[in-house]
């Protein structure tokens, strides 16, 4: 879906359809390492301002702290639970099916909710029960067809109201879709100008599922922190052009392919400045100018996902099928 079949939820938060009939935001704020004790000022601040999507997850080690914030506009008569989109992840050492719809209703018990609109299998790796970290004798087989299948269960349950992945590569979203009964509604992977997922887009595009863009302006905490997306000339020529922040130009690039984007922040201005993406419009002729960046991924998995001796995937090439 394109920007301009934009739907217009409350507070004009523009809306982007899934296969499910459902809508997902825009714009939703990114948790991920954000500290805790700021994490859920931030979670107050952007609902303040307007964002309406929190995306969250086990290992994110925050959905109680999210929880406290996302109760008070409830009880305050601000907000209704229908009115925010919450996203949790099935984390790698809950893959075992007897536990999927466990780690569901423990995520949905940490955020104080009845349901979660969007439950997403993290990564496609699989840890012993509850193992900790990445060490490689924490990794287990993994059976995907087996995983998908009680996703599928939530689904049916109605605890979740859509289920999908996350950093499926073309492959990998081809062969769950081999074998599933349902399909997944969204795939959240790194997206932002600097790694434009080239292969991926247009893939998820033609099979209606919904490509969400995390890490939309870079990160810091990379193996290319090097690399910083907001310095690319582009994006600084483009901000002058427009008079608008680089991250405004970085997010609003993703947005007008369709993408809904997560940036992550915990300071008030920002969330503000970054949701401001719906007053200007960046030209075709612009957008053409994105294609000649340099592309590197942010996000290698290397270290942590990757293991010479017991992870499925032996280097970071076969982690990503190739597609770096």
């Amino acid at each position: 879906m394109r920007a301009d079949s934009f739907e217009y939820g409350l507070k004009n938060m523009p809306m982007f359809k899934l296969n499910t009939g459902g809508s997902i935001p825009a714009i939703g704020l990114g948790t991920w390492q954000s500290e805790p004790g700021l994490v859920g000022q931030a979670v107050k601040e952007a609902i303040k301002v307007g964002y309406r999507h929190i995306d969250c997850a086990k290992a994110y080690n925050n959905e109680k702290e999210v929880s406290l914030q996302l109760a008070m506009p409830y009880k305050e008569g601000i907000l209704k639970r229908e009115d925010l989109f919450i996203t949790s992840k099935l984390w790698c050492s809950d893959h075992n099916p007897t536990d999927v719809i466990k780690a569901l209703d423990r995520s949905i018990e940490r955020l104080q909710c009845d349901y979660i609109d969007l439950y997403l299998i993290h990564w496609l790796v699989a840890f012993k029960k509850d193992a900790l970290g990445f060490a490689p004798e924490n990794f287990a087989p993994l059976d995907i067809k087996a995983t998908w299948a009680a996703m599928e269960q939530c689904y049916e349950s109605g605890k979740a109201r859509a289920i999908g992945i996350s950093n499926f590569s073309v492959e990998k979203t081809k062969d769950l879709l081999s074998h599933c009964k349902v399909r997944p509604a969204v795939n959240q992977v790194e997206c932002h100008p600097h790694w434009q997922q080239k292969k991926l887009v247009p893939y998820l595009t033609s099979e209606d599922i919904h490509f969400s863009a995390y890490s939309p302006i870079g990160s810091s905490n990379s193996s290319f922190a090097k690399i910083n997306v907001l310095q690319l000339p582009i994006i600084t020529t483009l901000a002058e052009k427009y008079q608008k922040t680089p991250s405004r130009i970085a997010l609003r690039w993703n947005v007008q392919q369709g993408h809904s984007v997560l940036p992550k922040s915990t300071h008030a201005d920002r969330l503000a400045t970054n949701i401001e993406l719906f007053d200007f419009e960046i030209s075709k002729e612009d957008l053409h100018e994105f294609d000649n960046i340099e592309q590197h991924r942010l996000l290698s998995g290397e270290g942590t996902f990757v293991n010479d001796t017991t992870s499925p995937h032996k280097t970071v090439e076969q982690l990503w099928d190739g597609d770096l």
